[in-house]
């Protein structure tokens, strides 16, 4: 297992937001009567109460709603670039040429695109993604698409970018498997048509192809899987970019506080979090503190970011919620003091969560044609 460094703690909220507004979610309009209650006759007696009506919700202004978005929310960038690794052309040509390339992994069988499909939205849609020798992990694979924007990278924190993250899974017993960084050197090194990449990559280094220089070309075409869509465009201030339904759904996830932890450009990734406001959610998976060593970062997690929800099935750290109902039905009873979502607030909540899903550029995650061989690169080792 590769060695996880530990980063530096990072802001936190408590956990326990808006439960006032959350507990009225739905209201119905009671009889208000005076003072005195009506007194009972026999034909009052036998009249069953009728059932107060549900109140109609209010029609939502676009206009209105934009500039409360925008206290929350951003568009996304088109590249979120990182000054310590600066963008060329070269580099995200080597980057997603090794996004691709199974012969980082021990077995010549898996790549970063294995788990993180960029043509399913930059998931495998497994609960937990299978490995070398088919081994699995115990956390979901989460989307690299919108990654960058993050605070940090893993559910856990443990990277602090893209650049670092795309390190890991290679010499990761149970993921890529590869034994050493030098070993992933070497096998690169052995494929002719690397070292030109390399070199034009970082030009003036004697050494380019170095295992750093492997998670920084990665990372600065990871950069660039941006997926901009509808609620951009709103943003923006094209307010017919989200249906009404939509509009209903993004102020009943304003109002009901969902924006304490999901905000930013990418609805998330900015801060770590406890399952479970109202009710503790059961995980024996102890998240941030395996890094810090903090009691109060137990069963603490990165909050995902929610670009593209509702293709990236299934949720959670632990890929319990195997559908967005699942996960809906899991924030309402954890994080909620109603406890549920009645069929409007879903169907509205639903709606919006739609319209966060964005384009995939097809030419920038086009896959390459990768080196051949060279007469030195090791063969695949299956044990």
């Amino acid at each position: 297992m590769n060695t996880i460094p530990t980063l530096p703690k990072r802001a936190r909220l408590t956990g326990s937001w808006a439960l006032a507004a959350l507990a009225g979610l739905s209201l119905t309009i009671g009889a208000c009567g005076g003072d005195e209650a009506p007194k009972k006759t026999a034909k009052s007696a036998a009249k069953k109460p009728k059932t107060p009506a549900k109140a109609a919700a209010p029609e939502i202004s676009g206009v209105e709603l934009v500039d409360a978005a925008k206290k929350y929310f951003s568009p996304l960038p088109a590249r979120a670039d990182n000054p310590n690794n600066p963008t060329s052309a070269e580099k995200v040509a080597l980057g997603r040429a090794l996004y691709y390339e199974t012969r980082l992994s021990k077995n010549h069988d898996l790549s970063c695109n294995s788990c993180h499909m960029l043509d399913k939205f930059g998931v495998d849609n497994e609960k937990t993604s299978p490995g070398h020798k088919g081994q699995r992990g115990e956390r979901n694979s989460p989307t690299v698409y919108n990654a960058a924007t993050h605070f940090s990278q893993f559910w856990d924190g443990r990277a602090a970018d893209v650049e670092e993250q795309a390190l890991g899974p290679i010499l990761n017993p149970i993921e890529m498997a590869v034994a050493s960084e030098d070993s992933a050197v070497a096998v690169l090194a052995s494929i002719p048509g690397y070292e030109k990449m390399f070199a034009a990559a970082f030009p003036g280094e004697d050494k380019p192809i170095t295992y750093a220089n492997i998670g920084k070309a990665i990372g600065d075409f990871e950069r660039g899987l941006m997926t901009p869509g509808p609620f951009d465009d709103f943003l923006k201030g094209d307010i017919t970019a989200l249906s009404p339904d939509a509009l209903q759904g993004l102020q009943l996830f304003i109002d009901a506080g969902c924006v304490q932890c999901h905000t930013g450009p990418n609805l998330g990734g900015i801060m770590y979090q406890k399952l479970g406001s109202v009710k503790e959610y059961e995980t024996e998976d102890l998240g941030r503190f395996e890094i810090t060593k903090n009691e109060a970062d137990k069963k603490a997690f990165k909050v995902p970011g929610l670009r593209n929800i509702v293709k990236t099935a299934p949720y959670l750290h632990d890929g319990s919620a195997e559908t967005l109902d699942d996960v809906l039905n899991v924030m309402a009873e954890y994080q909620t003091a109603k406890g549920k979502l009645d069929d409007d607030e879903r169907r509205h909540l639903t709606a919006f969560l739609e319209a966060l899903t964005g384009t995939i550029d097809a030419e920038y995650i086009k896959k390459p044609e990768l080196p051949e061989n060279g007469p030195k690169t090791p063969a695949p080792d299956p044990s």
